[in-house]
């Protein structure tokens, strides 16, 4: 038993002090952390897109339901007179409005 675990011990060593070992090894160091492209920047930039993503599909519902109002003002007059009075503070000629905060 204690003849396997000794050769077994010898191999590994054999393969880390090789040169092609720590050839391979700096490459994928390199690669993880050095390169213009590396993990991190990587998984930061997947991030970055499900954010704007998201951010997308939010500004699409807001088109929709501007543009449901939008027709709505168009084409209901008691929608637009609410609309105005409440946005924008408007009155008819012989109104007054009070303002409270």
């Amino acid at each position: 038993m204690r003849l396997k675990v000794s050769g077994f011990l010898k191999f590994i060593r054999r393969i880390l002090v090789n040169k092609y070992t720590f050839v391979l090894l700096f490459f994928f160091i390199y690669l993880i952390f050095f390169d213009d492209h590396n993990l991190i920047k990587r998984y930061r930039s997947a991030q970055e897109i499900i954010k704007l993503e998201q951010e997308y599909q939010d500004y699409l519902k807001e088109i929709e339901r501007n543009k449901a109002q939008i027709h709505q003002l168009k084409h209901d007059t008691v929608y637009l007179e609410k609309f105005a009075r409440e946005h924008y503070f408007m009155k008819r000629d012989d109104e007054e409005i009070f303002i409270l905060k």
